[in-house]
């Protein structure tokens, strides 16, 4: 067996030396690895061999049949690379356009944001996303027993020694605490990042969303220095002179509390279907910071004074852009992906 199998070798070396093309070294391969090849039908008569023969005849027939398909992809390798006749090139043919990534919607959406509030000499901070009970409730003015809890439906993780409580942040308000916690006033800062909430998922909800929440404190800070701040945002993240309207409202965490309206931005407040015919469209709850948020903070209130607004990334988004589900943003959908 070790003379045949040497003798197929030999053969096989002489034979690959005097290949020029492709197609003769794929002639080549099918003659001893094909399903009828020389090497094949060693393969195949092992079978009738004794115990003894194969141990000694199947390795050396394995051994030929890896080094000739060696042999062969390096042929095919250096006939590749010897190819230099031009005539084998279709110049005419267009070239392959290369694929390039883009921005996600929304992260073009919060580098816009970003950019705006920075050159209103706002600071970016961020926090985590695992919260605890503190910080996401108690120190902004929402204990166990308030009823404004009902509306958060909120993410609680499971542990063995629940102390302190932890849980996904349902709005990105905490930063606010750790921030004060750490830093004086005067200061201006945006908190955007990723909120949770367990709720029923529609065209307007999402379990995981982001927000951008907003705080600025200072001697004294007021409502007017918010209307400024958030007109002169929307002018720029629209590119129009936009109105602004304020409503009461209720927010644990601030006092007074406001609804922030903008005039629709498709219609110009003329109603459209957009903003349900009113004009108006709702964009962002906003207010005084409560004085009990601030002495959890340790800032005395009656010193300092400052407001905190938030609004949903997703939602300024779905304006911006015209987008009526908010569902599209996590669907991996390139339909709709490419389009920005």
């Amino acid at each position: 067996m070790g003379t045949k199998v040497q003798e197929i070798k030999n053969k096989f070396l002489k034979a690959i030396e005097g290949i020029k093309d492709a197609k003769s070294l794929e002639d080549l391969r099918i003659q001893y690895l094909g399903r009828k090849g020389e090497i094949t039908n060693l393969l195949k008569h092992l079978k009738d061999m004794s115990l003894e023969e194969r141990r000694h005849a199947g390795p050396m027939i394995q051994r030929l049949k890896i080094e000739t398909e060696e042999l062969l992809n390096k042929k095919l390798s250096d006939l590749a690379k010897s190819r230099g006749d031009i005539s084998e090139i279709d110049i005419t043919i267009p070239g392959k356009k290369i694929t390039v990534g883009h921005y996600h919607p929304l992260s073009i959406v919060e580098k816009d944001i970003r950019r705006i509030f920075k050159a209103m000499n706002f600071s970016i901070v961020d926090g985590p996303e695992i919260e605890t009970e503190y910080y996401n409730f108690d120190a902004l003015n929402i204990p166990k027993s308030h009823p404004a809890r009902d509306m958060w439906d909120t993410f609680w993780l499971k542990q063995s020694v629940p102390d302190p409580r932890l849980l996904l942040r349902t709005h990105t308000s905490p930063v606010q605490i750790r921030y004060m916690e750490t830093h004086e006033p005067p200061f201006q800062i945006i908190v955007p990042g990723k909120t949770f909430r367990f709720e029923a998922t529609d065209a307007s909800h999402e379990i995981v969303f982001h927000q951008v929440e907003g705080l600025m404190v200072g001697k004294d800070v007021s409502l007017a220095n918010f209307k400024f701040v958030i007109q002169e945002f929307f002018k720029r993240l629209f590119g129009k002179n936009l109105e602004v309207r304020f409503r009461p409202s209720y927010f644990p965490f601030v006092e007074p509390g406001l609804e922030v309206d903008l005039q629709c931005v498709k219609c110009g407040g003329k109603g459209c279907n957009i903003c349900g015919n009113s004009g108006w469209l709702e964009i962002m709850g906003a207010g005084m910071v409560h004085p009990k948020v601030f002495e959890a903070a340790h800032y005395n209130p009656r010193e300092w004074q400052g407001f905190a607004f938030g609004f949903g990334l997703e939602r300024i988004a779905m304006i911006k852009y015209n987008i009526p589900d908010i569902r599209l943003f996590n669907s991996g959908d390139l339909r709709f992906i490419n389009q920005f």
